[in-house]
């Protein structure tokens, strides 16, 4: 089933290449509806006040040590991921600059308009949701192959190197982040734990349903 597959479908709306400055419309419009969600997923997470994700979780861990703010220890997390694709082969494209702009407008968008719930089954209904929805909208921007933001293409990367299914390869690299974080002082809270725990199979399911119903 989907927890099992190992590589990222191509489907009539992929793009042949990552470096593909003349996409399809179709490509280019799957790309950035990915990223809308992606995007969503995360305000949302932010949102319900569950825990942020294991990423941010780390970022506040290195804050606590090493005082710089969490926004440049963020860009520089995404350097250091970055660098690390050279070895592992990947290649960027407009999908990674784009990476960045949209997923941020999104997340501004949801903490503006969208309230955090009162009640904590709520906090974690909209936690739960908002992982599902991340890794819906990684699934289809990935699909699109016009270049995977830092962290995906990062589990791309490991995940062709190491042959295992994309679902263990994200849920590890999740985990292990976190549990960095959390060593350094980050806080780790149930939505920390449901992103760290489900993005790996959400996304995976994705692939699976863009797969199957899109070639």
């Amino acid at each position: 089933m989907f927890l099992s597959i190992k590589n990222v479908p191509k489907v009539s709306w992929s793009s042949n290449k990552p470096l593909n400055l003349k996409p399809k419309i179709s490509t280019f419009f799957f790309l950035c509806f990915g990223l809308a969600l992606f995007g969503l997923g995360e305000g949302l997470l932010i949102v319900s006040a569950a825990g942020a994700s294991p990423w941010s979780v780390l970022a506040q861990g290195i804050f606590l040590n090493f005082g710089f703010s969490v926004g440049i220890i963020t860009i520089l997390i995404s350097v250091v991921v970055l660098i690390l694709w050279i070895p592992l082969n990947q290649k960027p494209g407009i999908g990674t600059i784009l990476n960045a702009l949209i997923i941020g407008l999104m997340i501004d968008v949801c903490i503006k308009f969208v309230p955090t719930p009162e009640d904590y089954i709520s906090k974690l209904c909209l936690a739960s949701f908002a992982v599902l929805t991340v890794g819906l909208g990684g699934g289809i921007y990935l699909v699109a192959n016009l270049g995977a933001g830092p962290r995906d293409g990062l589990m791309i990367g490991l995940q062709k190197k190491t042959n295992l299914p994309i679902a263990a390869v994200r849920a590890t690299l999740e985990i292990t982040v976190m549990s960095v974080g959390w060593y350094l002082g980050g806080t780790v809270g149930i939505g920390t734990l449901l992103f760290a725990f489900g993005i790996g199979p959400a996304v995976a399911l994705s692939l699976y349903i863009v797969g199957k119903n899109f070639n």
